[in-house]
């Protein structure tokens, strides 16, 4: 079986190595291994978006991740759904405070942005947290009852993995899938409208 060993690699490089195999090995099998938890989720959910079959396992610290490749096109699938819908916006919030000046305005001014968002009705299609805008999906935060809601309402929610790991917030998520910088620019490249906060 193939294996790549991603130890050391930052996210997005262990995302893009993944890619780089499954693009030219289509019908391999393989491993790849990391070493930290946000590349192990990042990889995983990105193999697992492709279809592809996935088992984790944890040893001394590095994350071995096992992928057997699809029966079936979901990526054809999921390109044809992305056409069906006319508009997509997508909502880039790099901050969890509004504007420039006082904080405590910015961060109500974010909070009614962020329960004012589902008037944007069935356009609205993701919303990606980034940088400071993590903390927006974490335990305490003031607007997650409406950012779940939203996601009830089948709103994509993308958090930031890095950022997530660097403000030390990875296991205090309470919203939204963990995800690299590749699912950021694809989404960029998908969305209709790209509105950054």
């Amino acid at each position: 079986m193939h294996k790549i060993d991603c130890s050391g690699l930052a996210c997005p490089k262990p995302v893009l190595k993944a890619k780089d195999f499954i693009e030219n090995n289509p019908n391999d099998s393989f491993q790849l291994i990391v070493d930290n938890k946000a590349a192990k989720e990042n990889v995983s959910r990105f193999l697992d978006s492709r279809g592809w079959e996935i088992q984790v396992e944890e040893e001394e610290g590095r994350f071995i991740i096992t992928a057997s490749p699809p029966e079936t096109c979901p990526v054809c699938e999921i390109m044809s759904d992305s056409l069906k819908q006319s508009e997509k916006i997508l909502v880039i919030i790099p901050t969890n405070v509004m504007g420039k000046g006082d904080d405590r305005l910015g961060s109500s001014l974010m909070k009614n942005f962020i329960a004012t968002l589902k008037e944007m009705g069935e356009d609205l299609w993701r919303i990606i947290l980034l940088n400071g805008g993590v903390k927006l999906a974490v335990e305490g935060s003031e607007v997650i009852e409406d950012l779940k809601a939203l996601e009830r309402d089948n709103i994509d929610i993308l958090v930031c993995g890095t950022c997530l790991d660097f403000y030390g917030l990875l296991d205090k998520k309470q919203v939204g899938t963990t995800t690299n910088m590749l699912d950021i620019v694809t989404s960029m490249q998908v969305a209709t409208k790209v509105i950054r906060i």
